[in-house]
């Protein structure tokens, strides 16, 4: 292991622990590996065969054309969690686990319908919900759409509301 390669494993480590101690082990690309900035940024220059539509259409697939005829339809257009894990281990690949967790809890949000969301996060603005109904939100995240990361955020900002004393009354 070159003096490189090692600083930069402990790197990793060190914000994998400032992180909470929490590793997410990312989903491989189909060949097996992890993506990286500098081979696979942009993914739609350099890795284009992976992003795809949430029915399996390819960028090369979304035209105008395609569009207009119906053969492509508004919902295909969104990105998909796949697209945003790819995105999440790029950005692990320039150290910011920060926007990686981001990206991840965005992931998620993509099975939540969009009015839902919003919804969520009006709630989430101080002295808007009570500790009960931001943790009944956190609830309805993990258990309704398996979005395990989201609401364990959600129940994370009502302790911090609670706190803070920002909670409704």
């Amino acid at each position: 292991m070159s003096q490189q390669d090692m600083i930069a494993a402990i790197v990793k480590e060190v914000l994998s622990e400032l992180n909470g101690g929490k590793s997410s082990a990312p989903a491989a690309t189909s060949n097996g590996r992890t993506l990286n900035y500098k081979t696979d940024y942009p993914l739609s220059e350099k890795r284009r065969e992976l992003v795809k539509t949430a029915t399996g259409k390819s960028l090369d697939d979304i035209t105008l054309d395609a569009i207009m005829s119906g053969a492509v339809k508004a919902e295909e257009i969104r990105i998909t969690p796949q697209t945003l894990e790819y995105q999440a281990q790029i950005a692990e690949s320039i150290y910011r686990p920060q926007l990686a967790n981001n990206m991840r809890r965005a992931g998620e949000l993509t099975k939540v319908p969009d009015e839902r969301v919003l919804a969520m996060y009006n709630a989430l603005r101080p002295n808007r919900s009570t500790k009960a109904e931001l943790l009944a939100i956190a609830d309805e995240l993990e258990n309704q759409y398996g979005a395990k990361v989201c609401a364990n955020f959600v129940r994370e900002a009502a302790n911090v509301y609670e706190a803070r004393d920002v909670l409704k009354d």
